[in-house]
């Protein structure tokens, strides 16, 4: 049974990132954003590209066992970063057969599109940010 999915807001991620936890070993988040990933992005996350995750997932997978959260975004986190989500899941749990930690998969509500509107300017939670790709994205 693959766990099931929850949401979190950029709220909760932001409140995660400064807790003093470490980004890749408390928790990871993981981009799935193709050519859209220029612009910016959430400090310290793994780009893994939608076009070209189920080609990598099984490495994702191994690489991230030990991580106890992982959290999945997209630009709005409408299709791919919750599709992403659910195959790290289903793979996580054939991989690993039974001899994983407790963990969770959760996805960015509303993606990198919202949480940058709200952290772009800070670097704690957003780096790489470029407002010539944000005014030119919705003009």
């Amino acid at each position: 049974m693959t766990p099931s999915l929850r949401y979190i807001n950029g709220d909760e991620l932001a409140e995660i990132m400064k807790s003093g936890k470490a980004a890749k070993k408390d928790f990871l988040v993981v981009d799935v954003r193709d050519d859209d990933f220029e612009g910016g992005n959430i400090k310290g996350c793994l780009n893994s590209p939608s076009r070209q995750f189920l080609l990598e997932v099984d490495g994702l997978v191994r690489e991230t066992k030990e991580v106890p959260l992982v959290i999945f975004h997209c630009a709005l986190s409408q299709v791919r970063g919750p599709k992403a989500a659910r195959i790290y899941a289903e793979t996580r749990k054939n991989v690993l057969a039974g001899n994983d930690i407790p963990y969770e998969v959760v996805i960015l509500r509303d993606g990198f599109s919202q949480f940058q509107v709200k952290y772009k300017d800070d670097p704690e939670l957003v780096e790489n940010w470029d407002k010539d790709v944000w005014a030119s994205e919705w003009s």
